[in-house]
């Protein structure tokens, strides 16, 4: 599925002062104001890495809330029903494999 407005509103701002930290970056000699544009940058691209990953997982519980509806034989009006029980699966799952990796 599309990105909304807004997400993509939101990720091209987020690019945009990544893009202009970069370049401020590049250009200031003071070790204080280059540290700080750097971890502003840093706090940047942390919340576009969790913006894409959000939108990853709604993906994900998107796609699976649709396959249980056409294994149910697509009932109206069970909807929220679905996505709540592909969130659930989706949310086991991700547990059991942390499990696995620890």
């Amino acid at each position: 599925m599309k990105m909304s407005t807004d997400e993509k509103a939101t990720r091209r701002e987020l690019e945009r002062q990544l893009e202009r930290a970069g370049r401020l970056a590049a250009v200031t000699t003071d070790r204080t104001t280059y540290d700080r544009i750097r971890d502003f940058a840093d706090d940047l691209k942390q919340k576009l890495q969790r913006l894409m990953t959000r939108r990853r997982g709604q993906d994900e519980v998107r796609a699976r809330a649709r396959q249980l509806w056409e294994e149910a034989g697509r009932p109206a009006d069970r909807d929220l029903d679905f996505w709540l029980q592909a969130e659930r699966e989706l949310a086991e799952g991700d547990a059991t494999d942390q499990l696995r990796s620890d």
